[in-house]
């Protein structure tokens, strides 16, 4: 087992995903804020599950004898316009999963951490997916009829 590279991608995860669940419960607040309730409680709750998964990165960190490390958090333009912000963070999610098509390559000598990260990216290509099957529908049903449904 490659333990080094298992450590790696752990951290990548936890330090990249705890800057993209704080963003979610940043914009979940706003569009809560803006009378959005439904949506902006989907973000919030996604910032709750995805800080799980950080918590499961960092347990696997600490029984792999690894050093967990907070690598801080780069600035990031929060998005007031619900739709916009959809489209934005389905460009960040497909980068996202194919960053970790390409890290379970390099783990399948670790089963643990890849049946981790194998579980993970299930979980985020549903989100992706329903990113991709949101904006489709408000393309169907036009960008006020879907706000309506999100009040």
């Amino acid at each position: 087992m490659d333990k080094q590279n298992s450590l790696k991608a752990l951290q990548l995860f936890a330090t990249g995903l705890s800057e993209g669940a704080y963003v979610h419960k940043m914009q979940g607040q706003i569009f809560k804020s803006q009378g959005f309730s439904k949506l902006g409680e989907k973000y919030i709750n996604h910032f709750n599950e995805e800080m799980g998964w950080v918590e499961k990165f960092v347990e696997r960190i600490l029984d792999l004898g690894g050093e967990i490390k907070f690598e801080g958090m780069k600035e990031r333009a929060l998005v007031f316009d619900p739709i916009d912000y959809i489209k934005e963070d389905l460009k960040i999610q497909e980068a996202g999963v194919d960053l970790l098509y390409k890290c379970m390559e390099t783990l399948t000598g670790d089963p643990t951490t890849y049946e981790i990260m194998k579980e993970y990216l299930k979980d985020e290509e549903e989100d992706l997916y329903w990113s991709q099957g949101t904006l489709d529908m408000i393309e169907k049903i036009g960008k006020q009829n879907w706000l309506f449904t999100q009040v």
